[in-house]
């Protein structure tokens, strides 16, 4: 696979290069792909908390911050 400058990237030319990518370099690959991933985006972990929390606090299960 050639690179053109100015060329127009598409999602299935990453898919292409990373079957390229040998094991042993997936470690500093991963992290340096994480860098271009939005810290703003909750995970799907947070997102379930963030539903429970709301659900605790319509029951009016919570600690207010005065009680803190």
């Amino acid at each position: 696979m050639k690179w053109v400058l100015g060329m127009k990237i598409e999602r299935q030319h990453l898919y292409d290069i990373l079957t390229m990518v040998e094991e042993r370099e997936f470690v500093p690959l991963y992290y340096l792909l994480c860098k271009f991933i939005p810290e703003d985006i909750a995970t799907p972990d947070e997102l379930e908390a963030i539903k429970r929390g709301r659900e605790q606090i319509g029951r009016g299960e919570f600690v207010s911050f005065e009680d803190v």
